[in-house]
């Protein structure tokens, strides 16, 4: 059977964030395989309580990990390295990736107590690194952290251009401009792109994308503006905003102070790498607290809500011996993500109870995103000009407009959803095969299967409430006449006024008192019934099925 090219998400393809990309080549059922990027995405209170990271099931590429090459990482954000500390040991390939983002990889491999040297660096195009059936090239792209990268992938059956995450921004402060002629070249090298595999996530702006460079001048002019303290969070990844942050605070005669670990992490690779320079001398909080309020600028971590981010901890009063008064202003310099925006908007309602002006990016004057506009995604259609369009990054409907608008030019697209297998090998890409996806949990230090019931169970106790039911059988199979019930998440009072644990207690004292002697020697017949009054009477009294937890306590003869 012919060879075949593939691409197989999964992770990131009807979703924004978790992204991992598969790209395939050789005979049907055993191509040789490599892997784009390994992310996260998080978890939140409604539909997954307690989880700290979400991040794609590997199962099928374990299954198949006699087949993979290695895993190229595009860029340094968690949504395409955040799970590399968790789940990279399981595929035990190397992973490649630019010098900045390599170390980032490197300390998530170190901060999971792995070995740091299955990170291979690799310097831009024209280094490429051979693996198997493929030639990978490091292209630099703009985006909102340094160093980003889109890959051409080489292979016998012609050239796909994976984009990840860009901009078409030539200012962008810090990290690599975008090209026009690299990308040209790019284009009419061989027999052109065949394949371009490409961002989707701001399809629907219609209008051209911003550069980084536009916001120092309306980001100056606030500062100084400004009398009091001033604080301003955004993504700590974006170490060019960091930049403008950092220097607008240096003009206006203010010291810097970074709080948050991610936030100092980032300033601390981008020196190490050489990424960042002349950035303004920073200070610690002890000496920002002894300083003029006018003399100082904060700049924080948890600009999406993070409730043990700094932001947070600042709105709530105070954090690492500094807090805020009326007066002071408070600038979110970031988009909000959506699903972000309740936590968001308490940390800015908590803020403003403290006399605090809050600033947010809404209009534009203080944010630019670091993705492409619908303007800049036909043009790099136009300046690719690529056989077929696989549109990935962005949840369905983004999905659907970006290969709508290619098919309107005359580009054969398709909706690749995670899990979908698509041949890329004809003139037209076709799904051919459905893998089956799922994602992991980060329970506190654990990692827990989706499907695993463990967050369905904390999420019927969070709506429903849990009781304890404890009961003692004697060795004679006697239950004693008393079972005791403790209630967690629950009205402790009827409808009537009584206490619910009692009435509950009540109704279970009068059914084992008449219990069969069968159903008292047997555990399951006594867990069954027991469930099923406790839940009977909390709902007839305070219309509440709580989940229920029976003990049976058995006495054995001495």
């Amino acid at each position: 059977m012919a060879d075949r090219l593939i691409y197989l998400p999964l992770g990131g393809a009807g979703e924004i964030g978790m992204n991992a990309y598969v790209y395939g080549y050789g005979a049907p059922g055993k191509e040789r395989l490599i892997l784009v990027d390994l992310g996260v995405t998080f978890g939140d209170m409604d539909s997954t309580p307690g989880i700290d990271l979400i991040m794609p099931e590997m199962a099928w590429l374990e299954q198949n990990r006699d087949r993979l090459e290695g895993i190229f990482i595009t860029h340094g954000h968690e949504d395409h390295l955040g799970a590399l500390g968790h789940l990279s040991a399981r595929l035990d390939v190397p992973i490649y990736a630019r010098k900045f983002t390599g170390t980032l990889c490197r300390l998530k491999l170190e901060d999971q107590g792995l070995s740091p040297d299955m990170v291979r660096i690799v310097g831009p195009r024209p280094e490429a690194t051979q693996l198997g059936p493929f030639k990978v090239q490091f292209v630099p792209i703009s985006h909102s952290i340094p160093e980003s990268s889109a890959l051409t992938i080489d292979t016998p059956a012609g050239r796909i251009v994976h984009t990840g995450d860009f901009k078409l921004d030539g200012t962008p402060v810090v990290g690599d401009a975008f090209d026009p002629m690299m990308w040209r070249d790019i284009a009419q090298e061989g027999d052109g792109i065949k394949v371009l595999t490409c961002d989707s996530t701001n399809v629907f702006s219609p209008h051209p994308g911003r550069s980084e460079a536009t916001l120092a001048q309306p980001i100056l002019e606030w500062v100084m503006a400004q009398k009091n303290m001033v604080v301003a969070t955004t993504f700590a990844s974006n170490i060019a905003r960091l930049k403008t942050l950092a220097d607008a605070a240096r003009a206006s005669g203010r010291k810097v102070c970074l709080l948050g670990r991610a936030m100092r992490r980032m300033v601390s690779v981008g020196f190490d790498t050489g990424i960042l320079t002349d950035f303004p001398e920073t200070i610690g909080p002890e000496e920002a607290a002894g300083l003029p309020r006018d003399q100082v600028m904060l700049i924080v971590t948890g600009s999406q809500g993070e409730r043990r981010a700094a932001s947070a901890q600042l709105s709530r009063g105070r954090y690492l011996g500094l807090s805020l008064k009326e007066g002071d202003s408070f600038l979110f310099s970031s988009r909000t993500i959506p699903g972000n925006e309740r936590s968001v908007i308490r940390i800015m309602n908590a803020l403003s109870e403290l006399g605090v002006n809050v600033f947010d990016a809404d209009d534009g004057v203080f944010h630019v995103s670091g993705h492409a506009n619908r303007p800049d995604i036909e043009a790099i259609h136009d300046l690719l000009k690529p056989g077929m369009v696989v549109p990935m990054h962005g949840e369905h409907m983004h999905l659907r407009a970006h290969m709508k608008l290619a098919q309107d030019r005359g580009t054969p697209s398709v909706i690749a959803t995670d899990g979908m297998m698509v041949d890329l090998t004809g003139n037209a890409p076709k799904v051919v095969d459905h893998v089956e996806t799922g994602r992991i949990y980060l329970d506190g230090s654990v990692l827990i299967g989706a499907m695993d019931g463990i967050v369905r169970d904390r999420i019927r106790m969070a709506l429903n409430g849990q009781a304890m039911v404890s009961v003692i059988v004697d060795e004679d199979d006697n239950v004693l006449p008393d079972a005791w019930v403790e209630l967690s998440g629950l009205a402790d009072r009827t409808r009537g006024g009584d206490d619910l644990a009692q009435h509950i207690e009540g109704e279970l004292a009068e059914f084992l008192d008449g219990a069969d002697a069968r159903v008292v020697r047997d555990d399951a017949k006594m867990d069954e019934a027991i469930r099923k009054i406790t839940r009977q009477v909390a709902m007839e009294e305070i219309g509440k099925k709580p989940e229920v937890t029976v003990i049976i306590s058995r006495l054995m003869a001495d």
